[in-house]
């Protein structure tokens, strides 16, 4: 059989029937294209489920420890072996639109016409009750003592950003050449937006594709680290877990982006889980200060 030109890359744990749904809409798509899912001990019976209906998907076993980070790693390194033109990350809980994959291939070709061939091109998702954005995009803030990147809302015309959020992001294979797969100092959070950056300083560049690629709701804050009902040192046990700030891997992202004031940087969501946030839920910007992919829940 002829290999496709296009990898998707995946990662799932312990959510079969919201797998499932987004297998169900990426084959809904008119290009063809190879599917690498990393199943990272999963004990819903989900590998058996996705073989059932998606015989020609590579499923990639993890060890249950994984998370978003390791998992896409363990897909995104068995894909990059076989040199595939491009690669697209998707969330297992992203429901794309049937011409998805056609929009993104035409924004590559067309920023590549403009001569920014090693591009990244982000697809913008919103949440599907609401309607309201929700994944995409992300630019640096613009105030001094705030280390966020925020989402970045999809507009009618291709807009240039610092990063991404990884729910459905479209890699060709030069910028993947430049950057590799993404960084095992990472555990679930904050890869992404890693890659990114480390693809702006390779000479890259990331783009946002116009409009809506599909649907991805938003994670929640009930009883995560910025929850004010919990007691500070409850919200101080969870900003250190693995899908918030874990010392060493937000220590390590701080040091290669943040610039001189990185250590201050560093303190500040810890500094944040003491305090403790107010109206976060009417907030557009709380989602990336708690995780920035949601893989795993």
């Amino acid at each position: 059989m002829k290999q496709s030109q296009i990898a998707v890359i995946m990662t799932c744990f312990n959510r079969r029937e919201i797998t499932k749904s987004c297998l169900r809409a990426l084959y809904q798509q008119a290009i063809p294209f190879d599917v690498y899912l990393t199943d990272d001990g999963s004990s819903d019976d989900t590998s058996n489920a996705v073989k059932a209906s998606y015989p020609q998907v590579n499923i990639l076993q993890g060890n249950g420890n994984l998370f978003w980070v390791g998992g896409m790693r363990l897909a995104f390194a068995e894909a990059l072996k076989r040199d595939y033109e491009y690669y697209i990350w998707l969330n297992d809980d992203t429901i794309i639109e049937s011409d998805a994959f056609e929009r993104l291939l035409i924004n590559h070709q067309e920023l590549s016409k403009r001569g920014h061939e090693n591009s990244i091109v982000v697809g913008s998702t919103k949440d599907a009750l609401t309607g309201k954005a929700s994944y995409g995009g992300a630019v640096k803030s613009q105030q001094w003592y705030s280390n966020k990147y925020n989402f970045l809302g999809a507009s009618e015309t291709l807009q240039e950003c610092d990063t991404m959020f990884g729910n459905c992001v479209l890699i060709p294979r030069s910028v993947a050449k430049k950057v590799g797969n993404i960084d095992a100092a990472f555990i679930h959070t904050l890869g992404d937006i890693d890659y990114g950056l480390r693809a702006r300083k390779n000479g890259c560049s990331v783009w946002v594709a116009p409009g809506y690629i599909g649907t991805c709701s938003k994670n929640f804050i009930h009883n995560s680290w910025v929850d004010t009902k919990l007691s500070v040192i409850e919200r101080l046990k969870k900003v250190t877990q693995v899908k918030a700030f874990p010392v060493k891997p937000w220590s390590i992202f701080c040091h290669r982006h943040s610039g001189k004031l990185w250590f201050m940087y560093w303190c500040l969501p810890y500094l944040r889980a003491i305090v403790g946030y107010k109206n976060l839920a009417t907030s557009p910007t709380f989602a990336e200060e708690i995780t920035q992919t949601s893989s795993q829940v």
